[in-house]
Order: C-alpha cells, then structure tokens, then sequence
C-alpha cells in the first residue's frame, strides 16, 4: 500500500463514532482562537529556526493554516512580508492585526488549503503549523507547499495526533479505543515517496497553557461530546489526570532545488 493511502486511512481511524456525535450537543471539532493567540516575545523552536535559517533579509513567508500567525511572527523583523492562509475570518483577522502591530506588511486568504491556492503567491519560506492531521487527502496539500517555496517547506507537528491527549478520557467516559497513528514519519515516508528529500527533527516543547482551567473544562466536554450535565465529572477527571508539561512534536523540513 502507498504510504499516501496509509496516511489517509490511518487518519480515517480518528473520527469520531456516529453512535457518539449523535448524542453530542454542540460541534466536538472546535479551535478556541484563544489557543492562536501570539505573544508579543516568541521564544525560538526548531521548526521557527528551520525558517529562520533559510529566510532572506526583508523576505516573504507564507502561513498555511496561520492563526494568529505565530509562525510568521516568530521571524520577526526578518519577515518583510507575512502572508496568511486560514479557514476562519477570526484568525485571519488577529493575523493582519499582529502584522499591523508589528509595522510587517501582510495579505490574508480565507479559505482551505489547497482548494485557495491558486490565488495565493508564491513565498520564500513556507510554513505549516499543527494542521497536517488535519488533511486526508495528504498530497495535494504537500504538493501545493511545495509548489508555492522559493527557498524552504517547514512542517510542525505533534509526534501523535493532536487529540491523543484525550484518549485516555474517550476509555474513561465511553470506553472508546483510540488510534496510535498516523505520526510525523507516516508523512516524512509520503514525501520521500512523492520524491521530496525531507528532514526530520523530533524534539520536546513546553505545552501552551492558554487556556485557564475554566475553559480547558469546557472545551475537553465538548471534544469528548458530552452535555453540559456532565461538566463537574469533566472537571473532577482533568483534576485528577492533569496534562503534562511537556509536548512531544516534530519538525519536517525540504529546500526547494535551485534550477
């Protein structure tokens, strides 16, 4: 089987049983903008230095899946031109206000990647953060990334699913299992077979704590589509299973070759 296809099915394994979303009372696929949020002093990471490393003077980095642009801001005064892709007006919107703030020319797409990409220029570093478990269809999507780098391609991502944070607590409420895979070297094993020489760099980071405790109950109650009847057994089962401080990701990186 052609590792595109394991990386679609793999991925296929993390929906969420219909028996499930049926009972859920509000969308269980949520992204708090709060959690996009961009401090005004972003601390340096590998998947920021790959960037940084291969972005010229006053150059232009295009944010696939941007947010609030943390990405693109972590360049700072380097970055002479940020351009951001998203598929929520609101976090395009905190984009091109933290470019503002910041005195960094910006241009925004709404819309999905790659369906947008034909409207969206070219760039000398492109950048992908936490979005790749979120694409089936994994290689338009690369392609595309690929297609839109003058110089660079960095990929960040969790070493598992974003959402395995929670698996323990799918047993706990509904004794659902929940996949292992796919993980970064599934994709670094798709862009080796799309003939792309790509580098993988794993690494460990401290977890974002953006959101109070409040919120991180109400949020983990509604991914785990339960009713707000259920809120003080959510509170009681993250007091007693709190996240770790660390997170484990990894970076994929690939220069574009020159003539």
């Amino acid at each position: 089987m052609i590792a595109s296809q394991l990386w679609g099915e793999k991925l296929a394994l993390w929906a969420i049983p219909q028996e499930i979303l049926d009972q859920a009372p509000e969308n269980p696929w949520i992204h708090p903008p709060v959690i996009f949020q961009v401090p005004q002093l972003i601390e340096m990471s590998p998947s920021h230095e790959k960037a940084f490393e291969a972005l010229p003077d006053n150059g232009s980095i295009l944010d696939i899946g941007c947010g609030g642009g943390i990405a693109a801001f972590a360049m700072g005064k380097k970055a002479g031109k940020v351009i951001g892709v998203d598929h929520q007006s609101v976090m395009l919107k905190m984009f091109s206000e933290n470019a503002r703030t910041r005195g960094i020319e910006s241009k925004v797409h709404l819309g999905f990647w790659p369906a947008v990409s034909a409207k969206v220029e070219k760039a000398d570093v492109v950048v992908s953060h936490h979005v790749v478990y979120n694409v089936q269809d994994i290689v338009p999507f690369l392609e595309a990334l690929n297609a839109h780098a003058n110089k660079r391609v960095v990929i960040e991502m969790p070493q598992h699913h974003p959402l395995a944070n929670l698996t323990s607590a799918w047993k706990y409420f509904w004794n659902l299992e929940r996949p292992i895979k796919p993980t970064p070297k599934d994709l670094l094993n798709v862009l080796q077979q799309m003939g792309i020489a790509a580098h993988l760099e794993m690494w460990s980071g401290e977890t974002r704590a953006d959101l109070d405790f409040e919120q991180a109950i109400e949020f983990t109650r509604i991914r785990l589509c339960l009713p707000p009847s259920r809120r003080n057994e959510v509170q009681e089962y993250l007091l007693a299973n709190p996240q770790p401080e660390k997170r484990e990701l990894g970076t994929i990186w690939w220069d574009l070759l020159k003539g």
